[in-house]
């Protein structure tokens, strides 16, 4: 009898669903992320220029370590970002932004297959390549870098032991410095909307 409950408490260890994320795995996502910044992004030129900064969709990548079981370390990275900058309607600018972010995250086992996940984390925010256009052209253009928060939620869709389908939504506070001609003329307010789905792999 002894030997029958052994046999039978063995088989249903071997059934039960295993953990999605175990400690010293690692996850790779590739993917898409639409950045949407937040509307009225700020007031130039001494309250004279109203901005809004146009949204942008780029391939992105994370990396995340488990540093225990559900608990991991994730770096987000994507292929460069590029934004109109508009002031009532038209372009005055285009500018080109990296926001890599570092976060930690919890994942949560909901079920054998769906495992929501909750994060917060650090953003820096490189922007470069800055053109004036419009009513600007011939001026010099400068975006500079931002430091801030990010927080992280979304889901993991475990289509077998070793990928999953995510999707997610990020906030990343992104406060810069505008300068032209290399006069500071204000700040612009981002603080984007990060919407990505991506394919996600685990080793």
């Amino acid at each position: 009898m002894k030997h029958h409950m052994l046999i039978a408490a063995a088989l249903a260890l071997l059934a039960s669903p295993a953990l999605a994320q175990s400690q010293g795995e690692w996850t790779l996502g590739f993917g898409l992320a639409n950045v949407n910044p937040k509307s009225d992004n700020g007031v130039l030129a001494g309250g004279t220029v109203p901005t809004e900064i146009g949204d942008s969709t780029r391939p992105t990548i994370t990396a995340e370590y488990f540093i225990r079981d559900n608990l991991g370390v994730e770096l987000l990275a994507a292929l460069p970002f590029k934004h109109s900058i508009k002031s009532n309607g038209v372009e005055i600018g285009t500018v080109k932004q990296l926001p890599p972010v570092i976060s930690l995250q919890y994942h949560f086992d909901a079920t054998e297959q769906f495992k929501p996940f909750v994060g917060l984390g650090v953003n820096f925010t490189g922007f470069w390549d800055g053109d004036a256009r419009g009513p600007l052209s011939g001026a010099e253009l400068r975006v500079k870098n931002s430091w801030g928060l990010a927080a992280h939620l979304g889901a993991d869709y475990w289509i077998n032991d070793r990928a999953a389908i995510r999707a997610d939504l990020r906030w990343i506070d992104i406060d810069a410095d505008v300068t032209l001609n290399g006069a500071e003329i204000g700040k612009v307010e981002v603080d984007p909307v990060v919407v990505g789905v991506s394919y996600v792999m685990k080793f």
